[in-house]
């Protein structure tokens, strides 16, 4: 397991090393908000906030330098919530994981940045209120692997803000719910991560953008 955090941590040191080759690695941070739900919980909507913070590394590719590869270490915290009216139907999912988002992305004329890639997660805390309707079947999974697709919108110089869809690929765990009023009629449920990104990204040593100069005959 160390392995696998010791290499996102590595690869974001390269940006501080100036290679004899014309690849560079920039480095950036994230900080932003998650909007959540548990799909297969039998509540609705993204109502569970949560942080999303950490360090990033990206290294530009093409002729124009258009395409890019970025990994990034969050620290994520994800689940669900629902308000309820009675103690009864008040519920809280917390879970807190360590993202390892790898992406590809495609910027256009410097301004706007869309990407699309894979994510690994490692589950480091739970914490869930009861549902006396709820009968968890197994523990929650301690990984989550997840697709995601964002698009980034530079709002000054190198700071960005970043829109991000992510969904599990697996299972969490599986629950058994039954009807309060009817406790013999059961049925199964599996759950899946469910979730919205908001964040503001800041690219230490991108290249600020050239903005285009009009040619002198233009000009009055």
């Amino acid at each position: 397991m160390k392995k696998i955090f010791l290499l996102p941590l590595l690869l974001m040191m390269l940006f501080f090393v100036k290679p004899a080759s014309a690849q560079r690695f920039l480095g950036g941070i994230s900080v932003g908000a998650n909007f959540c739900q548990v799909d297969g919980d039998q509540f609705y909507g993204f109502r569970k906030v949560g942080i999303n913070f950490g360090p990033m590394a990206i290294l530009p590719f093409g002729k124009q330098k258009q395409w890019s590869v970025s990994m990034e270490l969050l620290y994520s915290q994800k689940g669900s919530y629902h308000a309820g009216s009675t103690d009864s139907t008040y519920y809280r999912l917390n879970l807190d994981y360590i993202d390892i988002p790898v992406m590809v992305h495609f910027t256009d004329k410097e301004i706007i940045s869309a990407g699309a890639g894979v994510c690994y997660g490692q589950l480091i805390g739970k914490k869930e209120s009861t549902l006396y309707v709820v009968t968890p079947n197994s523990d929650f999974l301690p990984y989550d692997l997840s697709l995601l697709g964002e698009v980034s919108l530079r709002l000054w110089n190198r700071l960005w803000i970043n829109v991000r869809y992510q969904y599990s690929m697996v299972n969490l765990r599986t629950v058994t719910f039954k009807d309060p009023y009817n406790p013999s009629d059961t049925w199964e449920r599996k759950q899946y991560n469910n979730l919205l990104s908001m964040r503001l990204t800041y690219i230490f040593n991108q290249p600020l953008r050239n903005k285009p100069r009009k040619p002198k005959g233009d000009e009055e």
